[in-house]
C-alpha cells in the first residue's frame, strides 16, 4: 500500500444521487411499506442528512427495519432490480475514469459510505472496486434483525472505522486521497494529505474555499 491509499465517498459523489434515499423511494414503489408514513420520514432525514442534524441511530432504525421484515433471498431480488432501475442511470462515466486513474497509479482503493453495505455492497462492486466500509446491518441466524452493528460510517464514525481498517490490515498509507461531496465529510477530509471536494454541497464549497481544497466535478 506504499504508493497510497484513494478513497471515494458514494453518495452524491461517484453516483449522481443518494442510493440511500432512492432505495427509500424504490421500497414505496415496490409497496413494500406505507407510502405516506416512509416518504414521509424518507425525505426527512434526507434532509436532516443535508443540515447536518442527522441523529445517525435514528436514521438506521428507520432504514434498516424493512431488511429485516423480508427473507434474504427476496431482499436480493429486490435489490438487482433496484441495481438496474435506480442506480445504473446515475452511476457516472467520469467517476469510472477517476476510480481508474487512481488505480493506474497503483493506490489502494477504498469506498466509504453511511448508507448500508446491503444497499452499496453491489454498488462498489460494479464501480469494481472491492474494499468497502459502510454501516453494517447486523445479521443473526441468517436474517436481517434491523439493527446497525458496529460503529455507523457517519462524520466521525467514517474516521473511527477508517483507523480500525488501517489497523487490520497493518498498514500506515504515506499519502491519502478522499473526494466527497459532503460538508458531513468535513471530519475525513481533515485527516487525508489530499482532500477533495466533489460536486460540494454549499457548506463543504466554503469550506473547501477557506481551506484551498480542490475542488472538481464528475457530473
Amino acid at each position: 500500500m506504499s504508493k497510497g491509499l484513494t478513497i471515494f465517498d458514494l453518495d452524491n459523489t461517484l453516483l449522481a444521487g443518494d442510493s440511500d434515499y432512492l432505495w427509500g423511494v424504490f421500497l414505496v414503489e415496490q409497496g413494500l411499506v406505507d407510502r405516506e408514513h416512509y416518504e414521509r420520514e424518507n425525505l426527512r432525514y434526507y434532509e436532516q442528512y443535508q443540515a447536518g442534524t442527522l441523529d445517525i441511530h435514528a436514521f438506521l432504525s428507520f432504514s434498516l427495519r424493512p431488511l429485516a421484515q423480508h427473507d434474504p433471498a427476496a431482499l436480493q431480488s429486490l435489490r438487482e432490480r433496484f441495481m438496474r432501475e435506480k442506480i445504473a442511470p446515475i452511476m457516472l462515466p467520469k467517476a469510472r475514469a477517476l476510480i481508474e486513474n487512481h488505480r493506474q497509479r497503483g493506490h489502494t482503493l477504498l469506498i466509504i459510505s453511511a448508507t448500508n453495505r446491503f444497499v452499496t455492497g453491489p454498488i462498489a462492486e460494479a464501480y469494481g472496486v472491492s474494499d468497502l466500509l459502510a454501516s453494517e446491518p447486523e445479521m443473526k441466524h441468517g436474517r436481517y434483525t434491523g439493527r446497525v452493528a458496529g460503529i455507523p460510517c457517519y462524520r466521525e464514525g467514517k474516521v473511527a472505522r477508517l483507523e480500525q481498517w488501517l489497523k487490520e490490515k497493518g498498514v500506515a498509507p504515506g499519502e491519502i486521497w478522499f473526494y466527497s461531496d459532503s460538508h458531513n465529510d468535513i471530519p475525513l477530509l481533515e485527516k487525508v494529505t489530499h482532500p477533495v471536494a466533489v460536486d460540494p454541497d454549499a457548506q463543504l464549497m466554503e469550506y473547501a474555499k477557506k481551506k484551498n481544497w480542490p475542488t472538481i466535478s464528475l457530473r
